[in-house]
């Protein structure tokens, strides 16, 4: 008899499993657009046992070599921040004042991405140093580590992209998938991510808190007041860090430094915004109900990361600046590895995606903006209104019984 076979799928055209039904291609003939692939229980598990060796491999060769590069993008951000600070105190020159901002975005950018997001998911507490120990680092965002590490490490790297289970679906205010009921409120999905987009920081700040459960009354607030007091100390030592005591420190050039630190935050919130939205929202990139994941194996788990992730194409600078999150694949399959190890692994993670027949969603930087920003616009309408791309990969979830 047939195992039960269960798709990953367009959404609202969940299959539920079937028996009697092997496993087949039906791409049809002459189309060269794949719409539909197929994997058996072995296909998945042999899969997930190449990504496992793949990363036995990496850790085993983890060492000096990956410490000297923290070590040198944490004096390079350091660099940025002190040379930024300073040449605010020549605001009133014009071409100061852009310089100073550009490199404090830049080192607010590093310290969250490559630094903060990295260090925080545990990727180099193999270093056993304090300074660089994802218990202990705190990233210059007004979001608490702690807070963060539970929304983002636990929730949305063990969920990723399961519908009413991962928040970073839509941070609790979008509409990012064709599974999340539609109503009248989401005709502004274009102006919320808007606000998202420049608030980043804060909306990061916000998600552990689940404001949309509190007004609903899913969530009391004697649930969430500690959580509440944590946001309340972070956020006010990053505001008297950055609109009162460096603009005090000018002087005269108070208001000039105020609104530099606070363009470099804007800066910080739009560019971090936009390669996060990039790795999870183009189109491709598949969301998941809670069916679908039940009992999953390691290798269905592997499957559904790369399913729902999809890269950024640019050169080193790029990949840095990005914290190396334009590897958004390879960090949700491996997020505890040094993300400066992702662009050698894409090689092999391409690679193995292409012998499986599975795609490996990647564009430009332009391409995955614009089909991520068409993605929300399409997405503030009724499912009915437009058509739905995705792939339906449809797989074995149990082992073939003995006959």
């Amino acid at each position: 008899m047939a195992t039960p076979i269960i798709a990953f799928r367009k959404p609202n055209s969940f299959r539920k499993p079937v028996a009697d039904t092997a496993p087949a291609d039906t791409t049809p003939a002459g189309d060269d657009r794949i719409t539909e692939i197929n994997l058996t229980f072995e296909q998945v598990e042999a899969l997930g046992r190449e990504l496992d060796e793949l990363r036995a491999r990496v850790v085993a060769d983890l060492g000096q070599k990956d410490r000297d590069y923290l070590y040198n993008i944490v004096r390079v951000q350091r660099g940025l921040e002190v040379g930024g600070r300073g040449l605010l105190y020549l605001g009133f020159l014009p071409p100061a004042w852009i310089a100073g901002v550009a490199a404090l975005s830049a080192s607010k950018i590093l310290d969250n991405m490559e630094i903060g997001h990295n260090v925080m998911h545990g990727q180099y507490d193999w270093m056993r140093e304090d300074n660089y120990n994802s218990r202990e680092f705190e990233w210059d965002n007004v979001c608490p580590g702690d807070q963060w590490k539970h929304s983002h490490n636990y929730l949305h790297h063990t969920f990723t992209n399961i519908v009413d289970m991962d928040r970073d679906i839509g941070y609790g205010v979008l509409r990012m998938s064709r599974d999340q009921d539609w109503n009248p409120y989401y005709l502004g999905n274009l102006a919320y991510a808007t606000a998202l987009m420049l608030l980043f920081e804060w909306g990061v700040m916000l998600h552990d808190l689940e404001a949309d459960n509190l007004i609903a009354g899913k969530r009391k607030w004697s649930d969430v007041k500690h959580l509440a007091k944590g946001m309340w100390r972070k956020a006010r030592k990053q505001a008297l860090k950055d609109y009162i005591v460096f603009p005090v420190l000018t002087g005269p050039l108070f208001v000039s430094t105020l609104l530099g630190n606070a363009t470099a935050n804007i800066v910080r919130n739009i560019w971090a915004y936009s390669i996060i939205f990039c790795g999870h929202f183009p189109t491709g990139t598949q969301t998941f109900t809670k069916e679908e994941c039940e009992n999953e194996t390691r290798g269905q788990w592997y499957l559904r990361q790369m399913l729902g992730s999809a890269n950024i194409d640019g050169g080193t600078l790029f990949h840095i600046m990005s914290g190396n999150l334009s590897h958004q694949i390879e960090h949700h399959l491996f997020p505890d590895i040094p993300a400066s190890r992702y662009p050698a692994m894409a090689v092999e993670v391409r690679e193995i995606c292409e012998r499986y027949g599975l795609p490996y969603n990647t564009g430009s930087f332009r391409h995955q903006l614009w089909s991520t920003w068409t993605k929300i616009a399409k997405l503030s309408v009724p499912n009915s209104w437009t058509r739905d791309d995705d792939i339906v990969v449809n797989i074995e979830r149990k082992k073939e019984a003995a006959a």
